[in-house]
Parts: structure tokens; C-alpha cells; sequence
């Protein structure tokens, strides 16, 4: 019984430690937590840009997300505005915008736009 337990106490141990260390990575940047990967949005910048590109989508204000990228190790802060910003680390530019107006559908949207470009 006791070794039953303690392995069951082992794996939701090491289960819990893996959910807390999953947040999500781009090409080294780290994704602000809860943001909501946009295919479309992320296939639009690619193509456009014409680099590898990955857009995430965040309920959180401008303002909360310029603090979190600005305080991340090795990010440059290139500019910072009402309505956007820019980071850079190594050959990646982050960005952040809100509002921001989708291109391809023309809609505006009033949650905040993170997009991470490779160089």
C-alpha cells in the first residue's frame, strides 16, 4: 500500500512539475502565458514578411504585455508606444500591437496582437 501510494505521489509530482514548466517557446522567446497561437494570422506575417513567423493572440492589455517582454533576459526594447511595441532578441523581432486590423479580413480586433518574426 505504501509503495502504491508513493508512486502515485511520485507521478503527480512530476506531472504537475512538467505542466508548470510547458509554457511555450518561440525560437527562444518565451510566449506570455494564456496567449492563443493564430494560424492564420501567423501564415499572413510569413508570407508577407517572408520569414518564419508565429502570431499569438492575448486578452491581456498592452501595457501588462510591454512589462513582461521589456523585463525578459536579453530583449532589447526598440520602441514603445500607445497602440504598440517592438523587442528584439538574437535575429527575432517581437511585436505588439492593440488594437491591430487583421490584413487579410480587414477586421479590427481589441485584444493584443503578438507577433514573433525569425530572421
Amino acid at each position: 500500500m505504501r509503495i502504491v501510494r508513493s508512486t502515485f505521489l511520485l507521478s503527480m509530482t512530476l506531472f504537475f512539475t512538467l505542466m508548470l514548466a510547458s509554457a511555450e517557446d518561440k525560437w527562444g522567446v518565451k510566449v506570455y502565458d494564456g496567449a492563443k497561437y493564430d494560424a492564420d494570422t501567423s501564415a499572413f506575417v510569413a508570407k508577407m514578411a517572408g520569414q518564419e513567423a508565429a502570431c499569438y493572440r492575448s486578452a491581456e492589455s498592452l501595457a501588462k504585455l510591454v512589462v513582461f517582454y521589456s523585463k525578459l533576459p536579453g530583449v532589447a526594447v526598440i520602441h514603445t508606444g500607445d497602440k504598440g511595441a517592438m523587442f528584439k532578441l538574437n535575429e527575432v523581432s517581437i511585436t505588439l500591437q492593440s488594437p491591430w486590423l487583421n490584413m487579410k479580413t480587414g477586421a479590427h480586433n481589441s485584444d493584443t496582437l503578438i507577433s514573433i518574426v525569425k530572421h
